[in-house]
Formats: C-alpha cells, sequence, structure tokens
C-alpha cells in the first residue's frame, strides 16, 4: 500500500480482526474502496481512505456512542495528513507546512515511532524550531503528531480530541 491516512492500533494478535473491522467501519461511513495494512509492529495497521481522516475519527466517536459494541478490535485511530519518508529534514518541512494553522496558540510535539532508529528528541528539537509559538505539554491547543512507521512517518497538526480511543470513549 502507498500512502495512508489513518494509523490503526489493536491488541497483539488481533491485527487481522481489526483489520476487517475498520474496513467494515469506512464502508459503513461511505468508503468501499478503502485500503488496510498490517505493519510489521505487532497491534498496528495502516489504512487509506478517501474519506476526510478526521471525519473518520467523528464517525468512530458518534458510533461509539451510539452502538459501543460495534468497535471491538480497534483501541486507538490517529489522523495522517502527510506521509514522508522517516528522515528529519522530510519530517521537519512536513511539519512546518501544517504548522500555519496553528496562529498563537500553544502546542505540544508528540512523537511515536517504531521500527525506527530516529532519536524522539531529535526529531522534536528540528520541528520545534520552526515553530515561534508557546509549548504547552499539560494542555495544548494542537498537537504536532509525528507516527514513525519503519521509513515512513505521518505528520498530523490536529487538535487534542481529534484522535480516536476506544477506552476512552466508551468511558464516556
Amino acid at each position: 500500500m502507498g500512502p495512508f491516512n489513518l494509523i490503526v492500533s489493536t491488541s497483539r494478535f488481533r491485527e487481522e480482526e481489526a483489520q476487517d473491522e475498520i474496513l467494515d467501519l469506512l464502508d459503513r461511513f461511505g468508503d468501499q474502496e478503502a485500503e488496510a495494512e498490517i505493519t510489521d509492529v505487532k497491534g498496528l495497521l495502516i489504512a487509506q481512505t478517501a474519506l476526510n481522516p478526521l471525519a473518520v475519527v467523528d464517525g468512530l466517536k458518534e458510533l461509539v456512542t451510539e452502538e459501543p459494541w460495534q468497535v471491538r478490535y480497534i483501541l486507538r485511530v490517529l489522523p495522517v495528513e502527510l506521509v514522508v519518508p522517516a528522515e528529519l529534514d522530510d519530517i521537519r518541512q512536513a511539519a512546518k507546512q501544517l504548522t500555519g494553522r496553528i496562529d498563537k496558540d500553544s502546542f505540544r510535539i508528540t512523537v511515536e515511532k517504531r521500527h525506527s532508529p530516529l532519536e524522539s528528541m531529535d526529531v522534536i528539537k528540528a520541528i520545534a524550531g520552526e515553530i515561534e509559538n508557546k509549548v504547552d505539554l499539560e494542555n495544548p491547543c494542537w498537537l504536532v503528531l509525528v507516527e514513525i512507521v519503519g521509513s515512513r512517518a505521518g505528520v498530523s497538526v490536529i487538535k487534542p480530541y481529534q484522535m480516536f480511543s476506544a477506552i476512552v470513549e466508551k468511558r464516556k
């Protein structure tokens, strides 16, 4: 699979069930052509949908509110805006391209890396050097999310509530 715009996590050894579940849910939301691939990382899938990934997150939250049993294997879904090679300069450029919407609000950089030799602090320093806004680690207005999976990195600039966590949503 080429580019992706969703990162889906599940329990170890439940990847196939989560793959079927995300494809069924994306079909239900209106994308019959969506693709999902199990990665080399245990419990992690990537998916490509024609739908807006933020709308998918909203749809999952609404679905769990109305029918919580419909989401059994998916634990988290993270939207991805840009996919770039997992190289510091590429990640920095992608983040710089997306951070214009932050305006003067506070932000936090979150890096999750899997199967990558890159150091999280190196990624954070490369991105932070491009943003003049105030950092707020506890209650940021924006998240600069960098998800590194092997040789590729997914980069997003989102509000903290624009991620899906089945556990959090089911507790509500």
